[in-house]
């Protein structure tokens, strides 16, 4: 008999199976819906700027806030929803992809989400004293000497927050490189693995950046330390370059897995195979090196030479290259394919011309001379805005429509999805579009008001009511979630008749994956299978007992300690008794992680009998 857990019912026992759970589906649907409580505070943030800027000389909102606004807008949507969706997409898809149970680390993958979660609390507490207000970047002096515990709050929500990422990432190249399937050679993953593989390369790389910047500036703030004051013998401009080696590769961390994500759904409703499948995965390869060299082209202005701007510029103008064979491969993929444009593939092929024109205008800033007139403009702000909304967010959109079935059993509802693509489509060029002259024309960025004869009145307005078109998208498409959540059909293991392993299994998928590890016999495995009339994966073992992980609620009490010590630490200023607080919350989290050490947590097993009273299969 199994000794598996029986099954918990109520809202009580659903509470605590979430808070506990180390299953790598449950984690997605936790990331997934953090996310995307993160995004709707970053798109209001972004409402109400807009609001702001809707008409000349505007009082919407005070100087102040307007700061700490677009300060928020911009740390949430890159750092609490942008990877978090990212995420979530990599949980549900990737150990399916390659034919795994689980991660290769589920505990710790329980504990890379409660310490993003946590982190993210503790950012957005900060709206209730007074938020962060120098900007996301969070440029030193700007941020060392801003008064008040905003930037406080900035540093160590995204230190607890960061310290999540890195052991996701971490998780997830551990995982592609050890649990792939029998068969499932490098050159078989789908693309979407291939990106997420590359990722999470990056991540642990840029993200180790990011934390010692964020050290360094805590030990600025809290306690009167030097490392960006010139008077104390220190360089603000190394805050810059700690930054923007995170903060470039950024980019490609949020951008390469929808590329992946992309190319497994033109393949899916192009009915045919990826074209360049080989030159896609090089050209991933290569836009993840490239993509992690030129971090200094944000610092064209900062004064490093001619001869420091021009390698940046050559090596940022390089990227175009693989990204153009991508959007070719595409392109091609689709030419004579018998396309089915779903609501998924609609996201998809709005995508191509959209970050092709933020691609487009990245060149443009990549020339160090030109830079020198954009820099600062709102043309930076329009094509950092088509790359990552018109890149990130249709591919989230787009991602959410195809995998929905097999995270929650439903197909999102396909009217309802087409009805939202629209006005967020429209209202996405009409908002961003218009920036790029209002840059041209001189409007600087992050100001707080512009003033009526300054020629500027006619494309804020018209921006203002593009953000309001992306708001009717946005709710439509979370009314399509809850209605289909209600009365929503159940989907079946392949609704797509798609190709890759994911869609081999039960939707939603059993907790342990596959009864039986699938055997892969090519590139696109399931399609293989299908075209040999099989319908199902062969398995390449013989039905036995299944070893899974144990709940754990010690991740979330690492991730709580970790949120209590920040929270001490940035009130330890004003008084020395909240070293108190401080010190309770790192006993907490040591005290968890020596529970974690000294107790034994052997798992539990799925026995073979229990297996076969539901079917032998790869299933």
């Amino acid at each position: 008999m199994s000794t598996a857990t029986a099954q918990k019912k109520g809202f009580g026992a659903v509470l605590w199976d979430y808070l506990t759970t180390v299953d790598h589906k449950k984690i997605a649907i936790l990331y997934l819906v953090s996310g995307g409580i993160f995004f709707l505070a970053g798109g209001l943030e972004a409402l109400l700027i807009r609001i702001q800027l809707m008409v000349p000389d505007n009082n919407f909102v005070s100087s102040g806030m307007y700061n700490q606004l677009i300060t928020m807008h911009g740390t949430t949507m890159i750092f609490l929803a942008a990877m978090p969706f990212i995420f979530a997409l990599m949980n549900i898809a990737v150990p399916l992809q390659i034919g795994a149970r689980d991660v290769a680390f589920p505990f710790l993958n329980s504990l890379g989400f409660w310490l993003f979660f946590f982190g993210g609390v503790l950012l957005n507490l900060s709206w209730f004293t007074g938020a962060p207000d120098a900007g996301w970047t969070a440029y030193a002096p700007l941020s060392t000497t801003s008064p008040g515990h905003g930037m406080d709050f900035y540093v160590l929500g995204l230190q607890i927050s960061g310290a999540g990422t890195l052991i996701g990432g971490i998780n997830f190249l551990v995982t592609i490189i050890n649990m792939r399937a029998p068969g499932m050679t490098y050159m078989r993953m789908p693309l979407f693995t291939w990106t997420a593989l590359v990722t999470s390369v990056l991540i642990l790389f840029a993200f180790p950046a990011l934390t010692v910047g964020l050290f360094l500036m805590m030990f600025d703030r809290l306690f009167g330390a030097g490392f960006f004051d010139p008077t104390m013998g220190g360089n603000h401009v190394i805050w810059e370059h700690l930054f923007w080696i995170f903060g470039h590769p950024e980019v490609y961390i949020l951008v390469l897995p929808i590329f992946g994500l992309f190319s497994d759904i033109i393949s899916t409703f192009s009915k045919k195979r990826l074209f360049g499948y080989s030159a896609m995965v090089f050209a991933t390869v290569l836009i993840g090196f490239l993509g992690f060299m030129v971090w200094a082209h944000h610092m064209f202005t900062t004064g490093l030479g001619p001869i420091a701007n021009s390698i940046f510029a050559i090596a940022t103008m390089a990227i175009a290259v693989p990204t153009g064979i991508k959007i070719f491969n595409w392109l091609f993929t689709m030419w004579g394919g018998s396309i089915r444009m779903t609501a998924a593939m609609l996201w998809t092929v709005a995508f191509i011309p959209s970050f092709t024109l933020g691609g487009f205008t990245g060149v443009m800033l990549a020339a160090a001379a030109a830079d020198y007139q954009y820099h600062d403009t709102y043309f930076v702000v329009a094509h950092f805005h088509y790359v990552i909304v018109g890149g990130v967010v249709f591919g989230v959109f787009a991602g959410l429509h195809y995998w929905w079935p097999k995270m929650f059993g439903k197909i999102l509802d396909e009217k309802l999805g087409k009805l939202a693509f629209w006005p967020f489509f429209v209202g996405f060029h009409l908002t961003f579009f218009v920036q790029h002259f209002l840059g041209l024309m001189g409007m600087p960025r992050r100001y707080w008001v512009f003033h009526s004869g300054d020629g500027l009145d006619l494309g804020n307005l018209i921006s203002t009511i593009g953000a309001f078109f992306m708001t009717i998208g946005s709710i439509i498409f979370l009314y399509n979630v809850i209605v289909t959540s209600i009365k929503g059909e159940k989907a079946s293991a392949d609704p797509w008749d798609a190709r890759t392993l994911e869609w081999s299994i039960p939707s939603p998928p059993p907790f342990y994956n596959f009864k039986q590890t699938p055997l892969v016999r090519g590139l696109d495995p399931l399609w293989v299978e299908k075209r040999q009339g099989n319908g199902k994966m062969t398995p390449a073992e013989p039905l036995g007992d299944i070893h899974m992980p144990n709940n754990s609620f010690i991740p979330f009490m690492i991730s709580l300690g970790s949120f209590v010590m920040g929270y001490g630490l940035i009130y330890q200023v004003d008084d020395s008794r909240w070293l108190f607080v401080a010190i309770a919350g790192l006993l907490i989290t040591l005290g968890s992680m020596f529970v974690r050490s000294v107790k034994d947590d052997l798992g539990y097993h799925i026995h073979k009998e229990d297996l076969e009273e539901k079917g032998a299969g790869s299933e």
